[in-house]
């Protein structure tokens, strides 16, 4: 029963992570794939801890914890460099 809800989860983590790339590659403005590029950051997230869970590793939480913070202080540069031009002060 696990296996199955994991693999139907890794399949519908796989789609979002590939209509995401084609929002970051496609997105008409700047806006939009700079949500996109924070959308996967999610997805990819995501991906890491079904494969924690299914490897049964904890490893992969820790991993995927980093990915967070990285994500965030990256989504927050972004913002700022579009909002000022300039990242530090």
């Amino acid at each position: 029963m696990l296996t199955t809800a994991l693999s139907i989860a890794f399949s519908a983590v796989s789609v979002a992570i590939l209509l995401n790339l084609w929002r970051l590659l496609r997105g008409p403005e700047l806006v939009d794939r700079i949500m996109a590029l924070d959308t996967l950051y999610v997805n990819s997230i995501a991906m890491i801890i079904l494969l924690g869970i299914r490897l049964d590793s904890k490893s992969y939480f820790e991993a995927a914890l980093l990915i967070a913070m990285f994500g965030f202080v990256g989504t927050i540069a972004l913002c700022k460099y579009l909002l000022r031009g300039d990242i530090i002060e």
